[in-house]
């Protein structure tokens, strides 16, 4: 691995990932302590502050021989965030605790972690299938407290458009596998040939809806073998599935929205699976059916019962051709429940039409405090359908109305754009989006509108993430990791970036890259005396995240700007 102006280290094992459910939501209870090799003489450990420690808590690093102690401070009492570079002497692997004192309550002591033995820019997580990861979800399968994994292999998608490049026959089926946090294989649930190989055929999520501790698999599913002779799906029985987290088995049946008033086999093929708290307290969840034409949501209760029903059609057949290729969840009225953000249009949680901006689907859609300067979340778009002006935009999100957009006309704005504050000197969150073939354009704009840049970063989805000491991001482009305007400081294995999100150490982010038979997870070493809880604590991201294992890959955003103190 290349560096520059950045530190790497291997991951010595995932230790103390912990999301435990109160009610539902993710509560984390641990620290989430990593120790990483960054040379024969330093480690680098990291470690998660809760909300609940509050500005008098202090962290003490300790390091031992033998966990029978003796313990021996390295921070010297005055540590000021939640890292430390640790001395290492050459060639040992001791251990590293953190002791957490916080006023008016008991000391706090985490598990120990050993130093790896060796550098390593990457964990490595083998896969017992052998393949290459498509999709990845995080949750606690067996109740121990620890993030556990959810990998969909392999990693083959087909599209249901029927044209030349497009769709293909699939040759497997979807295997889901859920891993402990160690590595240790839990179960592998077979998709079976009713789903065909592609991720609008397949949605599926990681969440605890029911608040027992332990994390369910929700996805679709089908029956038997009903391909043509051509490959293609079109008729069978359809279902949502709940798999319990533990065995893998099958716990509950619910029928999934039918293909009935779908006139196109592109169109009908197309499912989406979200998680909203629609009381404001507990997860619920969502199933969708549509995207291009007519849409169908069913919300469910977190104890799976119906809740309700909604579909673009009659009074509501202008919503049609509005959805995203994901979903978000958030609450953008204030009243402390989530609405759905289905792209250009949105629902109240109570599954009542809140808006529309007619102007169709996204292939670009984010929601996030963009603005610091201006009250309430917004949402930025890039536009698939040519527009006159405003294919890429930005949009109040509790009203839908439009802040700025771009002035010129688009053709078609293609992929996931990319979202983050990537330039210090600019206030809030700044938004990229590119055209497809048949469009000349790339624009970067500010939060406020103002337009930065205009050129190719190097391709259409570039993934902004938090690594650096403070609130301002990197932008990864493939493999390469830069620093704005064009600073390269590192490079990622082999391998394609599947899942981005907040879930060891600090609050920095993991990247987790998918490689023949493995996930490699990256985390930062570079030290920041900025105090943040972790991310998860914010009910979009964690929405946002538990969504990452169906349809495009969308980076989470928070609902409140992360900005230098």
């Amino acid at each position: 691995m290349k560096t520059r102006g950045c530190r790497w280290a291997a991951l010595g094992g995932l230790i103390g990932m912990v999301a435990a459910t109160a009610g539902g939501a993710a509560i984390a209870t641990d620290r989430a302590l990593l120790v990483l090799r960054t040379s024969e003489t330093r480690a680098f450990a990291s470690w998660r502050m809760l909300g609940t420690d509050g500005p008098g808590a202090r962290y003490e690093v300790e390091t031992a021989e033998r966990a029978a102690g003796p313990w021996r401070p390295v921070t010297g009492g005055q540590p000021t965030g939640t890292n430390c570079v640790v001395p290492v002497p050459g060639g040992a692997t001791p251990l590293v605790r953190v002791k957490v004192t916080r006023p008016g309550r008991p000391d706090e002591v985490t598990p120990a972690a050993a130093v790896p033995a060796r550098p390593e820019p990457w964990v490595r997580l083998p896969l017992a299938t052998g393949d290459r990861a498509q999709k990845v979800g995080l949750g606690d399968f067996d109740g121990d407290g620890r993030l556990d994994y959810l990998v969909k292999t392999p990693d083959f998608n087909t599209d249901p458009y029927q044209q030349p490049g497009y769709w293909k026959k699939s040759t497997d089926t979807y295997k889901l596998t859920a891993y402990r946090h160690d590595g240790t294989r839990l179960w592998t649930y077979d998709m079976g040939w009713s789903i065909e190989e592609g991720i609008w055929y397949s949605p599926v999520v990681v969440c605890d809806l029911d608040g027992d501790g332990r994390a369910e698999v929700f996805c679709k599913a089908g029956e038997g073998d009903p391909r043509e002779p051509t490959g293609h799906v079109r008729t069978g029985p359809e279902w949502l599935v709940m798999l319990d987290g533990r065995t893998g088995e099958v716990r509950r049946r619910l029928p999934w929205p039918s293909r009935d008033g779908f006139d196109d086999y592109n169109y009908s093929s197309r499912n989406l699976l979200g998680v909203a708290y629609l009381d404001g307290k507990r997860p619920h969840l969502l199933v969708v059916r549509g995207t291009y034409r007519i849409i169908k949501v069913q919300a469910y209760t977190p104890e799976l019962r119906p809740l309700w029903y909604w579909e673009a059609s009659g009074p509501d057949a202008s919503y049609r051709g509005q959805v995203m290729h994901g979903l978000h969840a958030v609450d953008v009225d204030g009243d402390g429940r989530d609405e759905i953000i289905l792209g250009s249009a949105a629902l109240d949680d109570d599954g009542k039409p809140l808006w529309n901006t007619r102007k169709g689907h996204p292939d670009i859609c984010y929601v996030a405090d963009f603005d610091p300067a201006r009250p309430g979340l917004e949402i930025f778009y890039g536009l698939e359908k040519g527009q006159p002006r405003g294919g890429v935009a930005l949009h109040d999100a509790r009203t839908g109305a439009e802040i700025w957009g771009n002035p010129e006309k688009t053709v078609h704005v293609h992929g996931q754009g990319m979202v983050g504050d990537i330039i210090p000197e600019e206030p809030g969150i700044e938004c990229y989006a590119g055209e497809s073939k048949g469009g000349t354009g790339w624009w970067l704009y500010t939060a406020a509108g103002k337009l930065i840049h205009r050129q190719d970063l190097g391709e259409l989805s570039p993934k902004a993430v938090y690594w650096l000491e403070g609130a301002t991001k990197i932008y990864v482009v493939g493999r390469k990791l830069y620093r704005w305007p064009r600073e390269e400081i590192g490079e990622l294995s082999s391998g394609r970036t599947v899942a981005i999100a907040d879930f060891l150490g600090d609050w920095r982010e993991e990247i987790v890259v998918a490689a023949d038979g493995e996930l490699r997870i990256y985390s930062s070493t570079v030290p920041t005396n900025l105090r943040r809880p972790w991310l998860m604590e914010d009910r979009l991201y964690r929405n946002d995240v538990t969504v990452q294992t169906m349809g495009y890959f969308y980076p989470p955003q928070l609902s409140t700007a992360l900005v230098q103190p």
